[in-house]
Formats: structure tokens, C-alpha cells, sequence
């Protein structure tokens, strides 16, 4: 597993987790998404940094890989895109969230209430 080495100046205080997919969808889901963080890839994975806890009552869709503390499982990713603003290295989970589910053909699920009814 390799740390994904967010630059110095970009300061992390939300914690940082990174989402990860194949590399045939790196270019198209960077170019969809309203603003990037810090997007790190090699020649297999692109990865994006999200705040940590981004996976809470979210299934991320397949191929797409969920990293905890931004350990992923790459051999030698580097830095490829800077964050649209100086000031965060996050991606907003959300937007990324749903164009991973739109690239795969997958419909979003949110795990919060699965099977519960609503009662007015």
C-alpha cells in the first residue's frame, strides 16, 4: 500500500481518504466534475482525495475502490492535478460520488434508511 503524499502548502484538516478508478475513466470524470481536488494516478488507477469518512452511508460503485487515510494500493502515483483553489486538496464527495456511479452505468445507493419505510 502506498500514502498518497498531499503537498504541504494544502492543509488536510477534514482528514483525507482517497476514491480510486481505472484509469480508462481518469480523463472523463475529471473533466465532469464542477471542481477537483488534488488527483493523484499511475498507470492503472486515478485517485482522487475526499474528506475522510467520504464512504459513510455511500456504497461506492464497482470498478471504483474506496481508500481509507489515502493508503491505496498503487505503486509509485504522482501528483497530476492541482486543487482549482489553493486552499483545500479535496474533491467534493458528493459530485464525485455520482459521476462514478454515471461513468459505470451504476444508480446511486445511499445506505441510510435501506428498508425502512417512511410513516406520516
Amino acid at each position: 500500500m502506498t500514502l498518497l503524499d498531499l503537498p504541504s502548502a494544502l492543509p488536510a484538516s477534514l482528514g483525507c481518504d482517497a476514491v480510486g478508478v481505472p484509469a480508462r475513466y481518469g480523463f472523463r470524470l475529471l473533466g465532469r466534475l464542477p471542481r477537483n481536488g488534488c488527483v493523484f494516478a499511475d498507470d492503472q488507477w486515478w485517485w482522487w482525495i475526499v474528506p475522510a469518512g467520504s464512504d459513510l452511508e455511500l456504497i461506492w460503485p464497482l470498478p471504483a475502490h474506496y481508500a481509507r487515510g489515502a493508503y491505496v494500493p498503487a505503486r509509485n502515483p504522482r501528483l497530476i492535478r492541482w486543487p482549482d483553489d489553493d486552499s483545500s486538496p479535496y474533491t467534493p464527495p458528493i459530485p464525485l460520488y455520482l459521476m462514478a456511479c454515471q461513468l459505470t452505468g451504476t444508480a446511486p445507493l445511499w445506505t441510510a434508511g435501506v428498508g425502512s419505510a417512511h410513516r406520516g
